[in-house]
């Protein structure tokens, strides 16, 4: 990385309406010393993000210059509170964000609204049982709560990932989960799937057994290019688009495009934000996203920021500028859905773009 490393870029399409479907806020500074050093990588990716709350993500989508009108919050396991029980602590995330919904809300920050829709979790390995803490979330944040996410990223390596990102594997084959999954369909709430890239058979047969219900595939699966991955994005690359291939014959499942500037997918290979031009990051992810985009249609594919994960590799400016230059051939209305239309309707966000 030397020719890259350019001064701040004009922004591109300026006016083209975005609704960033996948952001966090949060603060680990009470987690990362349960962690001492050395940590392992992907934790230490977070150090110079450890409080990234309201301010922090208000002022890059205010400073972007990019037409950013809504977001959506995705759980992190962040601002839980312990007073409610074990099962219950997580509707503390979402107390937390509707009130920076609220704040967003208030018209004085400017026009985009943050947080206009919330994913929170639930444990849903409780069963049955979940309905309950699900029940508990919708009323957190009324009008806001749109569904889950309950991560299940996983690899034989535990250097992939490590601690506190590591989960058991094969969840969302478990029976017990399922139980918990069929809860959501009662009401009528989203499912969001981390897993890692060889993980995606689980998606495929968890998409297969609820065909009715509406599952969102985060980060393009997760391709791997860390630990025992390490340099081996090429080799597995017709492997991911097999399984992408497969997935998108699910009509339930969308697609996230986007979390490839995490360290484990290492596109870049460093951060954090590592001064890569748009140019350079689109054509590391152009061919992961336009497999997507080829595989689920522009009718299921939606673009997200991961931030600030993704701040490993790139800022908020360049990133949008980088999905920019691999649709440039794309038409308008083609960009309305990939930028905002799908995320407003798999959010039910609509009137964002009103």
């Amino acid at each position: 990385m030397t020719e890259d490393i350019l001064e701040p870029e004009t922004i591109l399409e300026p006016e083209l309406a975005i609704i960033d479907p996948h952001h966090h806020l949060w603060d680990l500074r009470a987690l990362l010393p349960m962690f001492p050093e050395p940590r392992h990588r992907f934790l230490e990716t977070l150090v110079p993000v450890a409080h990234y709350t309201f301010d922090q993500f208000h002022n890059e989508v205010a400073g972007s210059g990019h037409n950013v009108r809504a977001t959506v919050f995705m759980e992190c396991g962040a601002f839980y509170n312990a007073a409610y029980g074990e099962a219950t602590k997580v509707v503390g995330e979402v107390e937390y964000v509707n009130g920076v919904a609220a704040q967003s809300a208030s018209g004085l920050y400017g026009e985009a609204r943050l947080c206009a829709a919330i994913v929170g979790h639930a444990d849903l390995m409780a069963g049955a049982a979940a309905g309950e803490v699900l029940d508990a979330l919708a009323e957190a944040a009324p009008g806001r709560f749109r569904g889950i996410r309950h991560a299940a990223a996983w690899d034989a390596d535990p250097e992939v990932l490590g601690a506190p990102f590591d989960h058991p594997p094969e969840r969302y084959l478990d029976p017990t989960f399922r139980e918990g999954f069929a809860e959501l369909g009662k009401r009528g709430m989203s499912f969001d799937a981390w897993i890692l890239e060889p993980q995606i058979p689980d998606v495929i047969d968890l998409a297969r057994a609820f065909p009715d219900q509406p599952i969102c595939l985060d980060h393009c699966g997760t391709p791997l290019s860390n630990a025992s991955y390490d340099g081996r994005l090429e080799e597995r690359f017709d492997i991911w688009r097999e399984s992408i291939g497969e997935l998108a014959t699910c009509e339930n499942v969308v697609v996230k495009l986007g979390g490839l500037a995490m360290h484990n997918c290492a596109m870049p290979p460093e951060g954090p934000a590592a001064g890569y031009a748009s140019e350079a990051l689109a054509g590391m992810w152009r061919p992961y996203i336009e497999t997507c985009i080829d595989a689920f249609g522009t009718r299921r594919c939606m673009f997200e920021s991961n931030y600030p994960v993704d701040r490993w590799g790139a800022s908020y400016p360049v990133l949008w500028n980088a999905f920019k230059r691999i649709t440039a051939g794309a038409s308008a209305d083609e960009k309305a859905d990939l930028y905002a239309a799908n995320a407003a309707r798999f959010y039910a966000i609509e009137s964002a773009l009103a």
